[in-house]
């Protein structure tokens, strides 16, 4: 049950934006058009060369609080500008080409009302494709993937399990967090893309719990200008900093005692990105470097294929190497 708006906390909407405003505006209005009403939506512009400004402006909604980076200063310091702006009780990260349903923040934050010793509660999403369309199918995989269909609604504790390892909690996307929980300046740089699971990190270690809520009530949209779509096989600059990025979180999380139980894992996502980092500098020919990131994960793990596979490619022809390595991941 709502409470009247006046007594409602307030929850701090997150939108970083750069150089989208066909999304941001649908973004936006998702965010204006809550059950919940009580909410400050801060949009930190990444210093977007088109109209996003206007976009922002047409809405003339006095919650909103806009503000342009007077250069680009990356996607991670944008992030990470406007969580620090938030004055919220709570802050939900909302990216520039996602959208909420209306009662996203409804049916979040009174589980958190009721149990104050919770740092987040989480819900399920819809992927959507470029135009908005819910790819039904990508849906079902996803819940699937993230192992959602087998969280039972209600409080967890077990958070490193949910969501360093299932990866459950879609911390950028469908996630409501207690602001005075976390300490942003707690997030280094060296993160860049894997903020999110950092962040997730950071609320494992709390020792609070979290609250699933089972429905869908957000939509992820999946498009080719996404982080995860970029550092697939299009994009050797996006592969090689997203894999530095994972390098560096993995490494974090394996030589925290505290979460000593999932070492192994920690290990094994940590050695899997040395390999993926050498593939991305292999094709942009940084093959001496690349050589050193397979021979640290072949002694750590002495035998894997796709590691052993990527070695053996450094050792090719440079225009062969380049054809065979078109296809790896």
């Amino acid at each position: 049950m709502l409470k009247d708006e006046s007594q409602q906390p307030l929850v701090s909407v997150i939108i970083p934006t750069y150089n989208r405003p066909n999304y941001l505006k649908q973004a936006v209005a998702s965010a204006i058009k809550q059950s919940y009403q009580n909410i400050e939506i801060i949009i930190s512009d990444n210093c977007s060369t088109d109209n996003t400004q206007e976009i922002v402006q047409s809405f003339r909604d006095t919650r909103i609080r806009y503000w342009r980076q007077p250069e680009n200063k990356g996607m991670f310091a944008n992030q990470m500008h406007a969580f620090k702006m938030a004055r919220g009780k709570y802050v939900a990260s909302l990216h520039d080409d996602d959208m909420w349903n209306e009662d996203f923040l409804e049916k979040l934050i009174p589980p958190l009302e009721e149990h104050p010793d919770l740092i987040l509660a989480f819900c399920d999403q819809y992927i959507i494709d470029a135009n908005g369309v819910i790819d039904y199918a990508g849906t079902q995989g996803n819940t699937r993937s993230y192992k959602r269909d087998q969280l039972a609604q209600g409080v967890h504790q077990n958070l490193a399990k949910i969501g360093l390892v299932d990866k459950s909690i879609p911390t950028a996307a469908a996630c409501v967090i207690r602001n005075d929980f976390v300490d942003w300046d707690s997030i280094p740089p060296e993160v860049g893309g894997m903020w999110d699971i950092y962040l997730t990190y950071i609320c494992c270690i709390s020792g609070h719990g979290t609250y699933y809520y089972p429905e869908r009530l957000t939509r992820y949209r999946a498009h080719e200008q996404t982080d995860t779509m970029q550092s697939g096989s299009r994009n050797a600059q996006a592969k090689i900093g997203k894999a530095k990025n994972e390098i560096f979180c993995y490494k974090r999380f394996m030589e925290d005692s505290r979460l000593k139980e999932f070492k192994s894992y920690f290990k094994q996502k940590w050695l899997e990105a040395n390999t993926t980092l050498a593939i991305g500098l292999m094709r942009t020919k940084q093959v001496a470097e690349a050589r050193s990131y397979l021979w640290c994960a072949i002694n750590e793990q002495k035998f894997n294929l796709r590691t052993i596979a990527a070695l053996t490619l450094s050792f090719t022809p440079q225009r062969l190497a380049n054809q065979l390595l078109g296809g790896a991941k």
